[in-house]
């Protein structure tokens, strides 16, 4: 275990460094270039070599962390997030949608009656900061089954209700990962509804990704043939504002 835990924070700090040194290296077209295919080579390489359901590591409660720091936004600002959270969230939905051939919308109280996986990992941040925290929430790819995603679907879209100036946070996956074991849909941390610091009353939990990609605030699924049409191209609101890598694997 302390050899995969060393393994994963080797790679986050290197990620984090990298990321760091994107604006040194984007102004330039054929570093451009060479940054895209590196990533697109580490992603390539990482679906070739690693198991389908490979699993992140898991903690015992004894590992949970005291403290799971916020991660991006703290409190959205909007009007609509703040009506859903003074009624606790009783008038939310999860609406699932795009290529799909049931759309859904999915109160709170329904999510919680779905199947739920509890499981303990260790969160780690580009920002060089890691937790461990236990989460609970439905499997996410038998909601995706269920709301019949279509065959020629490739990709997940999350859509938040935390605000950038002016831009919803927004991030994307690839079917291997939404059909993960460990991809669930959290709605509890440490064994209570979550904070709202961290994400309340949904977000993802891609536990083989870093930290970014775990979508806080959810609203809304979106199946998605391309990701050319969401946000600026490059599948994230990180990806597409900073340069992050879409594929944050660890």
């Amino acid at each position: 275990m302390a050899k995969l835990v060393s393994r994963r924070k080797a790679l986050v700090v290197g990620g984090g460094l990298m990321l760091a040194g994107c604006d040194r290296i984007a102004p330039t077209k054929p570093a451009r270039s060479a940054f895209l295919g590196a990533e697109d080579l580490t992603y390539r390489v990482n679906r070739l070599l690693t198991p389908r359901n490979a699993l992140a590591p898991e903690f015992t409660g004894a590992d949970v962390s005291p403290i799971f720091r916020s991660n991006g936004t703290a409190h959205p600002g909007s009007p609509d997030y703040a009506k859903l959270l003074a009624g606790n969230f009783a008038d939310w939905r999860l609406h699932v949608g795009g290529m799909v051939n049931r759309p859904l919308a999915i109160s709170l109280d329904q999510l919680k009656k779905l199947p739920q996986r509890t499981q303990i990992t260790r969160h780690d941040c580009v920002e060089g900061w890691s937790a461990i925290g236990r989460w609970t929430g439905p499997v996410l790819g038998p909601i995706l089954q269920f709301a019949g995603l279509s065959s020629a679907a490739r990709f997940i879209v999350f859509h938040c209700y935390d605000d950038f100036g002016g831009t919803a946070y927004y991030e994307s996956i690839d079917l291997a990962d939404a059909f993960h074991p460990q991809t669930i849909l959290a709605w509890a941390l440490n064994g209570q509804p979550l904070p709202v610091p961290n994400g309340a009353p949904l977000r993802l939990r891609v536990e083989r990704q870093l930290g970014y990609k775990q979508a806080k605030y959810l609203h809304a699924i979106e199946a998605v043939a391309s990701l050319d049409q969401i946000g600026g191209g490059k599948g994230g609101y990180w990806e597409d504002v900073a340069d992050y890598a879409w594929f944050a694997g660890i």
